[in-house]
């Protein structure tokens, strides 16, 4: 059954073109790669697919363009049940897109064109903020622009809305901005832009984590790839670890972190039974090609065992 909370995501819609090769291209170099794929993608719309497999209530705020693959992401979203009310079509902009290598040990290397994603304004995303009830939640990205961003964040703290914000692509952020986040959800990389401090293990994942509360995040959630999750609250301090498993492609792999989170979220599951809940989701994503054609259905994540979390501090 879905979740009565709705969760609103905001951010991008793409079509991702995807190639596999046993190694990635340096500059200047050529590979002869193997399978190609084309798949649906963004990180916004990755977002809104991951939760409403795993049972979420969903509205995707997003602008896309007046061409076949927009056409094509609005279909896909209502056959994915999610609510396409406030999708927006741009009559200039085409859609984006996004190249895609992967290299034989699933990591991979993207550049996106961002088309209609550019342009999605505050004004675009007025209708949905205005529909908001108190309880709802509200997921963002940075494939879109940092202004509209900005906006839907204060508008969503005025009224009292928990946001979670997936800082990817890696930029820096307005100071002010951090306190009226619920929680933020950065990688090892975008962790160390947004602190200055480079994560290479669990003691400089805390401090990072240690310098967003700082900056006002009352939640901070460090993804460590196939490490797990590590979690700081004025409470909690916990690594949580990812079922081991082989890695085939990471694409969409923080997108269903992040997706699932806001689901668990939404029923009211403890931050510790969330992340966990994300960490398994996210460990089925990357072993399947693709972006939302390897984000898993609420059946699969289910039927992973729990790993217990790792109490941690670096005091101790």
């Amino acid at each position: 059954m879905p979740s009565p909370t709705l969760i609103c995501v905001v951010g991008s819609s793409n079509t991702d073109m995807v190639v596999k090769a046993e190694k990635l291209p340096a500059p200047g170099e050529t590979v002869i790669g193997g399978k190609f794929l084309m798949n649906p993608g963004g990180k916004g719309a990755n977002q809104a697919v991951a939760a409403a497999r795993l049972g979420g209530q969903v509205a995707l705020a997003a602008k896309v363009g007046n061409d076949v693959f927009g056409k094509q992401a609005i279909q896909q979203f209502q056959r994915e049940k999610i609510n396409p009310k406030y999708i927006t079509t741009d009559p200039e902009q085409p859609s984006g897109v996004a190249l895609i290598n992967v290299d034989a040990k699933g990591e991979n290397c993207i550049t996106v064109a961002p088309g209609s994603n550019s342009r999605l304004k505050p004004e675009d995303v007025e209708l949905i903020l205005d529909d908001l009830q108190p309880s709802a939640l509200v997921l963002l990205q940075l494939e879109i622009p940092l202004p509209t961003v900005d906006y839907v964040i204060r508008r969503s703290f005025e009224k009292g809305l928990r946001v979670i914000l997936n800082p990817a692509p890696a930029q820096p952020l307005p100071a002010d901005l951090f306190t009226c986040l619920h929680l933020i959800t950065p990688n090892e990389t975008e962790a160390e832009l947004l602190t200055g401090i480079r994560v290479t293990d669990l003691k400089t994942a805390e401090k990072a984590a240690q310098e967003l509360r700082t900056k006002g995040v009352p939640n901070v959630i460090i993804t460590l790839g196939s490490k797990g999750a590590y979690l700081l609250t004025d409470t909690i301090s916990t690594l949580i670890p990812a079922p081991p498993v082989t890695a085939v492609d990471t694409t969409a792999a923080g997108d269903c972190f992040n997706g699932a989170l806001a689901v668990a979220l939404a029923e009211d599951l403890p931050l510790e039974q969330a992340v966990a809940f994300a960490c398994k989701a996210a460990s089925i994503c990357v072993t399947r090609m693709g972006a939302q054609a390897s984000l898993p259905h609420r059946r699969e994540v289910n039927s992973l065992p729990l790993i217990n979390h790792i109490p941690y501090s670096s005091n101790s």
